[in-house]
């Protein structure tokens, strides 16, 4: 990778368009599509046992007008990935082959679309929080029992195994602590220098991590570290995100990348999700309400300073095509 301090790869694309487009969730249309993910590697499950799913969800989504595919490595991890009787060397292949797959994807959409080759998608390479590898719910509330050293330890092999694997740039997601958004810098800064991410947290409202940390405190706190491009929020309720975007847009002048859930509330304890409550949003200012959608949000956040915008847990390609939409009708 360059070692550029100033490379940006979001940059290409958020100079040309209104906002770039994230993907929606991966395990949604995998589990859409018949696949069983009650399980501690969630979509990992699948990166060896049926790798062309995964390339045909990314494909979807990059055909839905997608600028970004999110990859499979949301809960892969070495030390997961070893309890399932994995060599380290058969965890670490696992590991990279998420991204390989995501980049067969856009090799394959860009073979059917030319007119993208100047300006071609990313891959991101999932990073999530510790409390993901637990399994219990914890990266929606934080408070691990692991320090910022222990945390920096646990995420660098993973981060050596995908940028091995050359993603244009990290996903560092669903954080809910800024102390392991701090972990993840001094890995950035001391370990892996030229490659660069996205820090999203959880929140739990429209001002706070999942573990209660203002969240202008977490930004002012990673605000400075050059390998991070951009920060924002994703796996949070739709209707927070306006004021977060502005919390975040008062403390650093990077992009903002959001992609909260559909608006379904999720239990971490019995692992379901209910019906979406009822929120809607007057999007364009003339007094009419709208559903609650992305698409339908997204005025919003980007008058309130958002450059990049997808979707969390159970968004899909319908989704990614109204903002895709949106954006063309906004030029």
């Amino acid at each position: 990778m360059p070692a550029d301090a100033t490379r940006n790869p979001l940059s290409a694309i958020t100079a040309q368009q209104p906002f770039l487009i994230v993907d929606g969730a991966l395990a949604t249309e995998l589990e859409r599509a018949g696949f069983d993910l009650n399980d501690s590697l969630w979509s990992a499950r699948v990166l060896a046992d049926e790798p062309q799913a995964i390339v045909d969800v990314h494909r979807a989504y990059f055909e839905a007008g997608a600028d970004v595919a999110t990859t499979a490595s949301y809960q892969a991890t070495l030390e997961g990935l070893m309890a399932r009787s994995l060599s380290e060397t058969q965890a670490s292949a696992l590991i990279q082959r998420s991204v390989t797959l995501a980049s067969q994807a856009r090799s394959e959409y860009l073979a059917a679309h030319p007119e993208r080759l100047d300006c071609p998608p990313l891959v991101a390479a999932s990073v999530g929080p510790y409390g993901a590898y637990l399994a219990d719910g914890s990266e929606y509330r934080g408070g691990y029992a692991l320090d910022r050293a222990g945390l920096r330890d646990f995420h660098r092999a993973r981060l050596a195994t995908l940028l091995d694997a050359r993603p244009d740039v990290l996903a560092v997601e669903t954080l809910p602590c800024a102390e392991e958004a701090l972990a993840v810098c001094d890995l950035l800064r001391d370990d892996f220098p030229s490659a660069r991410a996205w820090i999203a947290f959880s929140a739990r409202n429209a001002s706070e991590l999942s573990d209660g940390t203002p969240i202008r405190e977490a930004v002012r706190a990673i605000a400075d570290c050059e390998q991070v491009v951009a920060i924002g929020v994703n796996c949070t309720a739709l209707e927070h995100i306006e004021s977060l975007v502005r919390e975040i847009r008062g403390e650093t002048d990077k992009d903002i990348v959001i992609y909260p859930n559909s608006g379904e509330v999720y239990d971490p304890v019995t692992k379901t999700w209910s019906a979406a409550c009822a929120v809607s949003v007057d999007s364009d200012g003339d007094g009419s309400d709208h559903d609650h959608d992305l698409a339908g949000w997204t005025p919003r956040w980007l008058a309130a300073g958002a450059t990049a915008i997808g979707g969390c847990c159970r968004t899909g390609p319908d989704d990614i095509r109204a903002l895709a939409d949106l954006r063309k009708a906004l030029g």
